[in-house]
């Protein structure tokens, strides 16, 4: 079994530029340029007869041409009383949603199952500590509200594995799909 996602990566100086905010906050562990990416679907543990099915598929779904998206803002995902995910945004962009969109119907073409949630696209920057003080989280987005990146153009996406540690997941590029 391996664990597989789709993602689109984000160049290196825009990583270089998501690092310099990936500061001043006591119990974030922040995510290393090289893992930084938008998730178009995670497709979780799947058998290597089913992962060669989804990459045929995948290459299917790679079609329209290259595209632009710009990240913008700051946000944090978990529940009413903690946060325990910090995230750079991605403004709404259509191609985006429908290369997403094709990420899962790559999936269910390849007779996997995945869990039903409304796509939001975004760059996950820190996985919060439950120690994390929230006054400081809240004090951390606020600082970083105002992000917005040039344009990124999105000619790509891969097919990415994840094996999971203590010292967070560790991704390789199993195979890319140009635009």
């Amino acid at each position: 079994m391996i664990r597989l996602f789709a993602a689109v990566p984000i160049p290196f100086d825009v990583a270089l530029t998501l690092a310099r905010r990936q500061t001043g906050l006591p119990g974030a562990r922040w995510r290393p340029s090289e893992a930084l990416h938008v998730t178009l679907a995670f497709y979780g543990e799947v058998d290597e007869r089913r992962a060669d099915d989804l990459a045929a598929e995948l290459g299917r779904a790679a079609t329209g041409g290259p595209f632009d998206i710009t990240l913008a803002g700051v946000g944090a995902f978990g529940d009413v009383h903690r946060s325990q995910t910090l995230w750079a945004g991605v403004e709404p962009c259509e191609r985006l949603t429908a290369l997403a969109g094709r990420c899962r119907s790559a999936a269910e073409r390849a007779s996997l199952t995945l869990e039903r949630r409304a796509y939001k696209p975004h760059v996950t920057l820190a996985y919060l500590k439950p120690q994390a003080d929230p006054a400081r989280v809240g004090a951390w987005m606020a600082g970083h509200n105002l992000l917005h990146s040039p344009p990124i153009r999105v000619d790509r996406f891969g097919l990415w594995s994840s094996v999971l540690s203590d010292s967070g997941s560790h991704y390789t590029l199993e195979q890319e799909f140009p635009l």
